[in-house]
């Protein structure tokens, strides 16, 4: 249990920190790009190796495509109404000038270029910590899963970590320009973080104790929510502000969580 915490609350950690950044500081937009891309390299050996094949010897075939594709299709559907919550009052984009996912405004937290109205509004802040607990509590009910278990995690731990920084730096960044306060920014990513780290718990408790079959669909769902984080947002964000460089920094966050997770 105590390790179960510990871990729970380093990959928390990452949304306090990020917010923390993201009302102080205003960072390079090429910056951000490639933390973006290295939390999706990283992701994707995650959800390779921590995820998906966990799922598959669980459960099977059936049962971990099926989960992964309700967890695709959830995630999906819920970033697109976020989406709209964030741009709601904007002026519609185009469908052949894609400029990002609204609730991802990199600009909110950068130098060079003046935030969008969707991130000068706050929503693109709240709905990205939507977001962040959407996808977060998979994902930590995984990491808490394999500690459980005493299968590692580590690799999972490094890429949920990576992915939760930028979140909650763009997110805390549009409600600072909303005009929030410093406080409620860091209290209310802070709540975020602690719901992470109970899902931390719960996987290592009684979930872990669970039918292979049982464990096998929040696993599968996760690993499907990843995917679909990675196609809808951190890898488009990333090349619209990084360019072609950020292969380079993917490959990087996928080679280190590889390494993670032979440890």
């Amino acid at each position: 249990m105590g390790t179960s915490l510990l871990f729970g609350v380093v990959t928390s950690s990452a949304l306090v920190l990020g917010a923390f950044v993201g009302v102080r500081f205003e960072l390079p937009k090429r910056l951000l790009a490639m933390i973006l891309s290295f939390a999706a390299g990283a992701l994707i050996t995650a959800l390779t190796f921590e995820l998906f094949e966990d799922a598959y010897e669980r459960g099977g075939i059936w049962l971990a495509a099926g989960g992964l594709f309700i967890g695709a299709v959830v995630f999906t559907v819920l970033s697109a109404i976020l989406d709209r919550w964030a741009q709601a009052g904007s002026r519609p984009v185009p469908a052949d000038e894609y400029r990002g996912s609204p609730k991802l405004d990199t600009d909110a937290a950068a130098t060079g270029r003046a935030p969008s109205t969707a991130s000068t509004r706050g929503a693109a802040g709240l709905a990205l910590l939507a977001a962040a607990t959407l996808d977060g509590v998979p994902e930590n009910l995984a990491l808490g899963v394999s500690l459980g278990e005493g299968t590692g995690g580590l690799a999972l731990l490094a890429a949920i970590f990576v992915s939760n920084l930028p979140e909650a730096l763009v997110g805390a960044a549009s409600m600072r320009s909303q005009g929030m306060s410093t406080s409620s920014i860091i209290r209310l990513w802070g709540l975020c973080s602690v719901v992470l780290v109970i899902a931390v718990v719960v996987g290592a408790g009684p979930l872990s104790g669970s039918n292979p079959e049982t464990i096998s669909l929040p696993l599968a769902f996760a690993a499907g929510a990843v995917i679909a984080a990675l196609a809808d947002t951190l890898m488009p964000e990333a090349f619209e502000h990084g360019g072609p460089a950020v292969a380079l920094s993917t490959a990087a966050g996928f080679v280190v969580s590889f390494l993670l997770s032979l440890a």
